[in-house]
């Protein structure tokens, strides 16, 4: 189980270096559909690893497609510390 979290975590890693080093050249849309996807793959992951994940996000109030972005992006910082702590807990 430890090398799956692993596993886990070294994709997830590697994904967000990936996309870092190509936020220079996306546009906006990219940039929003590449936010989208990393809290739909985090949450997947999470989902296999037994956790109970609310992977919605509230869209309200955000009208451009960088407000939108920042939205996901926040859902993903949650989700991810929600990963963080069940990795440190099978650690354990």
């Amino acid at each position: 189980m430890n090398n799956v979290n692993r596993t886990i975590l070294a994709l997830v890693t590697t994904s967000a270096l990936a996309t870092s080093a190509f936020a220079a050249t996306e546009t906006s849309s990219e940039r929003l559909q590449s936010a989208r996807g990393s809290v739909e793959a985090l949450s997947v992951t999470l989902e296999n690893m037994g956790a109970d994940v609310d992977s919605s996000v509230n869209l309200n109030g955000a009208y451009t497609t960088n407000q939108k972005t920042s939205v996901y992006k926040a859902k993903h910082a949650e989700l991810q510390a929600q990963f963080d702590e069940l990795h440190a807990q099978s650690a354990e």
